[in-house]
Protein backbone atom coordinates (compact mmCIF):
# COMPACT_ATOMS: atom_id res chain seq x y z
CA UNK A 1 0.00 0.00 0.00
CA UNK A 2 1.01 3.45 -0.58
CA UNK A 3 2.09 6.45 1.67
CA UNK A 4 -0.28 8.03 0.33
CA UNK A 5 -3.13 5.18 0.28
CA UNK A 6 -1.90 4.78 4.40
CA UNK A 7 -2.79 8.24 5.15
CA UNK A 8 -5.96 8.11 3.34
CA UNK A 9 -7.10 4.72 5.01
CA UNK A 10 -5.66 6.27 8.56
CA UNK A 11 -7.76 9.38 8.02
CA UNK A 12 -10.98 6.90 7.39
CA UNK A 13 -10.12 4.31 10.25
CA UNK A 14 -9.38 7.42 12.64
CA UNK A 15 -12.29 9.28 11.68
CA UNK A 16 -14.83 6.54 12.56
CA UNK A 17 -12.80 5.35 15.83
CA UNK A 18 -13.74 8.84 16.95
CA UNK A 19 -17.20 8.37 16.15
CA UNK A 20 -17.24 5.07 18.14
CA UNK A 21 -15.46 7.04 21.04
CA UNK A 22 -17.58 9.98 21.69
CA UNK A 23 -15.35 11.81 24.62
CA UNK A 24 -12.45 11.85 22.57
CA UNK A 25 -12.26 14.75 20.08
CA UNK A 26 -8.95 14.58 17.62
CA UNK A 27 -7.59 16.96 15.23
CA UNK A 28 -7.49 15.04 11.88
CA UNK A 29 -3.94 14.78 12.31
CA UNK A 30 -4.33 12.34 15.67
CA UNK A 31 -6.96 10.72 13.80
CA UNK A 32 -4.79 9.72 10.68
CA UNK A 33 -1.97 8.82 12.94
CA UNK A 34 -4.48 6.53 15.40
CA UNK A 35 -5.70 5.07 12.25
CA UNK A 36 -2.49 4.39 10.95
CA UNK A 37 -1.41 2.65 14.13
CA UNK A 38 -5.23 1.22 14.25
CA UNK A 39 -3.56 -0.47 10.78
CA UNK A 40 -0.70 -2.26 12.43
CA UNK A 41 -2.86 -3.62 14.91
CA UNK A 42 -4.80 -4.46 13.11
CA UNK A 43 -3.15 -6.22 10.77
CA UNK A 44 -1.15 -7.99 13.63
CA UNK A 45 -4.68 -9.23 14.75
CA UNK A 46 -6.63 -9.90 11.54
CA UNK A 47 -3.32 -10.81 9.34
CA UNK A 48 -2.90 -8.84 5.82
CA UNK A 49 -5.60 -7.10 3.76
CA UNK A 50 -5.90 -7.37 0.39
CA UNK A 51 -8.36 -4.24 -0.23
CA UNK A 52 -8.97 -0.86 -0.09
CA UNK A 53 -12.04 -1.62 2.32
CA UNK A 54 -10.45 -4.20 3.97
CA UNK A 55 -7.87 -2.15 4.97
CA UNK A 56 -10.33 0.76 6.17
CA UNK A 57 -12.09 -1.86 8.18
CA UNK A 58 -8.93 -3.21 9.85
CA UNK A 59 -7.47 -0.16 10.67
CA UNK A 60 -10.87 1.01 11.68
CA UNK A 61 -11.16 -2.00 14.50
CA UNK A 62 -7.13 -1.43 15.49
CA UNK A 63 -7.97 1.97 16.07
CA UNK A 64 -11.14 0.82 18.35
CA UNK A 65 -8.79 -1.23 20.55
CA UNK A 66 -6.25 1.41 20.76
CA UNK A 67 -8.99 4.21 21.69
CA UNK A 68 -10.65 1.55 24.73
CA UNK A 69 -7.49 0.48 25.99
CA UNK A 70 -6.99 4.62 26.21
CA UNK A 71 -10.04 4.78 27.65
CA UNK A 72 -9.18 2.22 30.16
CA UNK A 73 -5.94 3.77 31.36
CA UNK A 74 -7.46 6.95 31.74
CA UNK A 75 -9.91 5.59 33.76
CA UNK A 76 -13.18 6.04 31.74
CA UNK A 77 -16.28 5.12 32.32
CA UNK A 78 -18.09 5.67 29.71
CA UNK A 79 -18.38 2.46 26.78
CA UNK A 80 -18.14 2.56 23.32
Amino acid sequence: MGILTSILVGAIAGWLADLVFKRFSFSLLVEILLGIAGGIVGGWVFGRSTGFLDAVLTSFVGAVVILGIAALIKGSTRRA
